[in-house]
C-alpha cells in the first residue's frame, strides 16, 4: 500500500514551518510523498528534498496547486482517501478497517478551513481525539496506528547521516563511518 498525505492551503508565509513539520513528520512515520497544495514553496520543498537525500529513504515533496482534481484523480485511479479531522469516526474503531483495504491511501490534513467537499469525498474522516490539536500530531498518531508503530524499524537506506540512540549525548554517523561522529 502506497501512503501520500496532501497538505490543504499552504500559505507560504504564515505556514512554513508548520508545514515543513507535516513533511518531516510523514517521512519519518512511513509515508512515500507529501503533496502541497495552495502557494507554491519551492524553498520549503527543496528543504524537504534535502533533508531525505541528507538522512535517505525514497520520499518524495511536490506540489498541487488545485487538490480538487488530485483527490479525483486519486479516487478514480483505485485509490482511498483518509481524511484527518476532530470531527470523524474515532481512529481507533475504523483503523483496522483502513488498514486491512491494500488500496492506496491518500492522508488528508487540512489548512485553514477544510471545505465540505473534503468530507464528502473522503472514503473515512478520522478523528484523532474529539479536541483541537495540530494536523501534525494527527499525522503523527495516525501513522504510527497505521503502521503498528512498524516504521520506527524503518531502514532509511542511502541516507549520509543517521542517529545512533544513546541514553546521553548525540551520536550521528555521517558517510557511513562512524569516525566523522
Amino acid at each position: 500500500m502506497k501512503t501520500n498525505v496532501l497538505r490543504l492551503d499552504h500559505r507560504q508565509k504564515r505556514d512554513a514551518r508548520i508545514t515543513t513539520h507535516v513533511c518531516l513528520t510523514a517521512r519519518a512515520f512511513g509515508a512515500d510523498k507529501v503533496i502541497l497544495s495552495g502557494d507554491e514553496d519551492t524553498k520549503l520543498m527543496e528543504n524537504v528534498r534535502d533533508v531525505a537525500k541528507r538522512w535517505g529513504g525514497n520520499f518524495e515533496v511536490d506540489y498541487k496547486k488545485n487538490y480538487d482534481n488530485l483527490i479525483d484523480e486519486w479516487k478514480n485511479n483505485g485509490g482511498e482517501v483518509v481524511h484527518l479531522t476532530m470531527y470523524g469516526s474515532q481512529v481507533q474503531e475504523v483503523v483496522s478497517e483502513i488498514r486491512n483495504s491494500t488500496k492506496d491511501k491518500l492522508i488528508v490534513v487540512g489548512g485553514a478551513r477544510v471545505p465540505t467537499k473534503v468530507y464528502k469525498q473522503a472514503d473515512w474522516n478520522v478523528s484523532i481525539t474529539t479536541q483541537p490539536h495540530s494536523e501534525v500530531s494527527s499525522l503523527a498518531v495516525f501513522l504510527h496506528i497505521l503502521f503498528e508503530g512498524k516504521e520506527f524499524d524503518k531502514e532509511f537506506e542511502g541516507g549520509k547521516m543517521k542517529v545512533i540512540p544513546t541514553a546521553e549525548g548525540k551520536r550521528v554517523i555521517i558517510n557511513n563511518n562512524p569516525d566523522n561522529e
